[in-house]
């Protein structure tokens, strides 16, 4: 008589198709060219670029969510982030909390109610990756994580937009460090909005994929080189050596504990 061993079998998350993974890292390959040829541009070529590049990484993280999470996922995501990216730039630009007193440039494009339109697709761009990482990373602190990386890749974004004079600030009391044309209170604003976006998400969306599921790669590509552009962009194309340090810091700070985990491969 033997005596056999049982071993329950692990549930098995089978890969998405060629055809799906292609399309998905063609559309994030756009969206990241676009990037690349940001500091290289000017006038109405790099206005053109600004509002494409929001377009397309919005494109392609909601691509990434609907082939890992599936369609309800997607839709109550985009619906979410869409609604309150848009609102709390509403409010801000109304009543200058929480961010500060600030007014958008018409180059950005049409504009409703004095947001321009591709502004809340701004903020679905970069809630869905986050909201991935703040969820790998923690269990009980996923809006407090996130709310976090969400204000850390705003020291990129703003002194960019700034300087690109897509959006102008009212400064009369203290600045974020290096960027003296930009309150602090804009950073602030963002770790709380920030926090209120991923608690709503958290608390909406399933954490469980789809069986046939994208990796988590086309995040990674798209976190990975929004912390590398951001460094090497500040540092030889704007002359800003002090916000490559700040952004680098902050942003690699919210970004090595996740990025530690996918080298260990935690499931």
């Amino acid at each position: 008589m033997s005596i056999r061993h049982y071993n329950p079998r692990r549930r098995q998350r089978r890969g998405i198709s060629d055809r799906s993974r292609l399309f998905l890292y063609l559309i994030l390959g756009i969206a990241l060219l676009l990037q690349v040829s940001y500091p290289l541009l000017d006038g109405e070529a790099l206005r053109v670029v600004t509002i494409a590049t929001v377009y397309w990484g919005a494109a392609a993280m909601a691509l990434h969510a609907l082939l890992s999470f599936g369609g309800r996922y997607v839709l109550t995501y985009l619906a979410i982030s869409l609604t309150f990216g848009f609102f709390i730039e509403l409010i801000g630009v109304e009543t200058g909390w929480p961010f500060g007193v600030y007014e958008y440039d018409p180059s950005l494009g049409p504009q409703l109610i004095s947001v321009p339109l591709v502004v809340p697709f701004a903020w679905a761009m970069i809630a869905h990756p986050i909201l991935c990482v703040a969820r790998r990373v923690t269990k009980n602190w996923v809006f407090l994580y996130g709310g976090f990386g969400m204000m850390a890749y705003d020291l990129f974004l703003d002194p960019q937009m700034v300087n690109g004079g897509r959006w102008t600030w009212e400064v009369t009391g203290a600045h974020v460090p290096f960027t003296p044309e930009i309150p602090l209170s804009n950073t602030f604003g963002w770790l709380l909005s920030g926090m209120a976006l991923i608690a709503m998400l958290h608390l909406a969306l399933p954490r469980e994929r789809r069986k046939q599921s994208a990796s988590y790669t086309a995040v990674d590509f798209f976190l990975i080189w929004t912390w590398f552009g951001g460094i090497v962009s500040n540092l030889f194309f704007f002359d800003r050596p002090g916000i490559a340090f700040l952004f680098g810091t902050a942003f690699g700070a919210f970004l090595a504990p996740y990025l530690f985990s996918r080298w260990l491969g935690r499931p």
